[in-house]
């Protein structure tokens, strides 16, 4: 069937890419459902940082690549093998496929899935398929568009494996199925996953954009006491009215003198993992989820990991296994304990990326949700 999408034609094309223009919007091929695959309807993408890193060029992918990888959508035609998700099914869209059976996924979501991985690299589905094609450029004929981390949401439909799907029940809007594919699950599972603070007691997090503040309203929900650190003012005002007891500038953290068992490290950055850092009382952890740039170095001091017998915690994905994770997420956001709708700064349109992918950048916005019509 023919689909709209948008496809990133090059990565680490120049900022601003509302001038350089990267992303391309336009009709692509897409095959039906494979063995073990379904077709997903989307009905909301959400813009992540995961997106901007392929676009910048801090994680290279191959292109063509149609983007996106946090979604929900309408399961519309499986494929042979899927039994036990139907056509009319809500489902949420995660981008790290899980095969259940290798040495990564027998870790319970400590380590990603090594098949999944391999895959994401890739840019195919589980199975190794690309199931986008569009005209060819120059000569004629086709050209494959690669899958982004086994999604490739920013269009109006999307094949994908049965493995990269999570039912929801009907009463879960779209865009919030959406967030709990990636905000929610890597900044709430950092949390619940990784973390594992005890009961009542303080969670910092660090860098407060959509997966910084899930894991602030996931760790608000519940009842730790959190403080909130980013650079942006607005971040900090919106923390406290989510139930933050405290937020600070990152120098302010730190000059105050603010320490917490569990520090959540969300910005993606050098320097705020070095803050991450400071903010860890002695025996506490810190959760490390951002995704830095590859050349990115910190300073570390091993003394102070000794003789304060401090931890720290890389968690990919908020260490989730999906499944599990994603129904625990539903059931606070039922009891109003878990407003994820707040984590919604703007919505727009799949014309819109480039502009979009410059705001992420700034640091002016949480989660920018793509919303499609039937």
């Amino acid at each position: 069937m023919q689909i709209i999408g948008a496809v990133l034609e090059r990565s680490g094309a120049a900022a601003p890419f509302a001038r350089s223009r990267p992303i391309t919007v336009g009709p692509l091929d897409l095959d039906e459902p494979g063995p073990g695959e379904l077709r997903v309807r989307i009905e909301a993408a959400g813009v992540c940082h995961s997106d901007l890193s392929v676009v910048d060029g801090n994680r290279r992918r191959p292109t063509p690549m149609l983007l996106g990888h946090e979604a929900a959508g309408i399961v519309e035609h499986v494929g042979d093998g899927v039994t036990d998700v139907v056509p009319g099914t809500r489902v949420v869209m995660t981008f790290l496929p899980r095969c259940g059976t290798c040495a990564g996924c027998r870790t319970e979501g400590r380590l990603p899935c090594e098949v999944g991985t391999d895959a994401n690299n890739a840019g195919t589905l589980v199975g190794g398929g690309i199931r986008l094609q569009r005209a060819g450029r120059g000569f004629g004929g086709r050209e494959d568009v690669h899958h982004h981390l086994g999604v490739s949401a920013f269009a109006s439909h999307a094949v994908v494996s049965r493995t990269s799907v999570v039912p929801v029940d009907a009463d879960v809007p779209a865009e919030i199925a959406a967030l709990l594919g990636c905000a929610v699950l890597t900044g709430g599972g950092a949390v619940v996953n990784a973390g594992r603070p005890e009961p009542g007691s303080r969670v910092i997090v660090v860098g407060l954009g959509g997966v910084g503040m899930a894991a602030l309203l996931v760790a608000v929900a519940l009842g730790h006491e959190v403080i909130g650190v980013d650079a942006v003012d607005s971040k900090l005002a919106l923390a406290r009215e989510l139930g933050a007891d405290a937020a600070y500038a990152p120098a302010d953290a730190v000059g105050a003198g603010e320490r917490a068992q569990v520090v959540i490290e969300a910005a993606g950055s050098a320097r705020a993992f070095e803050t991450a850092l400071e903010l860890t009382a002695p025996g506490g952890t810190t959760v490390t989820v951002g995704l830095p740039a590859p050349a990115a170095r910190a300073s570390v001091s091993p003394l102070v990991l000794t003789a304060q017998a401090r931890t720290i915690v890389g968690s990919y994905l908020g260490s989730a296994v999906p499944r599990r994770d994603i129904p625990r997420f539903v059931d606070l956001w039922r009891t109003g304990r878990l407003p994820l709708e707040r984590l919604v700064s703007s919505r727009i349109r799949l014309d819109e990326l480039n502009e979009a992918m410059d705001r992420l950048a700034q640091g002016s916005e949480l989660r920018q949700l793509i919303t499609f019509s039937d």
